[in-house]
């Protein structure tokens, strides 16, 4: 698999840096956006595989980069990271096709797992369809594409 483009999405700036810093410790290299516009410049210049997004943030929300990203780019797998959510934030969340609904503070090596597997499932589908495609099962292939851009 290629290396995992990962963006932390946040607006405290030391804690966004400090956990960019903690995963490259682990090799895994990211990106920072501060806020919800630099989170969504940054995707058109260099499509990330997963998006960690924090929901309050000034500006354009977490909730709204969410509902763009996903609109614009349905195969970015993305986890919410909130100290600050609801249970209608996450319901709404979870509407908009989040991977995963996080609270802060979050143990590094969960946020990993998650990360990881995020990343990993991003390509199940595709691989799945690749499998029905080359069988000559087109409908089914174009099913699970056509379900994967709905995520």
């Amino acid at each position: 698999m290629k290396e995992m483009k990962v963006l932390l999405v946040d607006d405290e700036e030391e804690f966004v840096r400090a956990l960019s810093e903690r995963m490259e410790m682990r090799d895994v290299k990211s990106d920072i956006a501060l806020n919800g516009e630099e989170a969504l410049k940054s995707m058109d210049e260099d499509l990330p595989d997963v998006m960690v997004l924090d929901l309050k943030m000034p500006g354009i929300d977490g909730m709204e980069v969410l509902r763009r990203a996903k609109k614009a780019y349905p195969g970015v797998q993305i986890i919410m990271l909130t100290g600050h959510g609801s249970e209608k934030d996450e319901k709404e969340a979870r509407r908009l096709g989040v991977f995963e609904y996080l609270q802060k503070p979050v143990n590094l090596e969960k946020l990993m797992r998650t990360i990881t597997k995020a990343y990993k499932s991003k390509f199940e589908d595709t691989m799945s369809a690749a499998a029905f495609a080359e069988a000559g099962e087109f409908d089914t292939a174009k099913e699970i594409l056509d379900r994967d851009k709905k995520k």
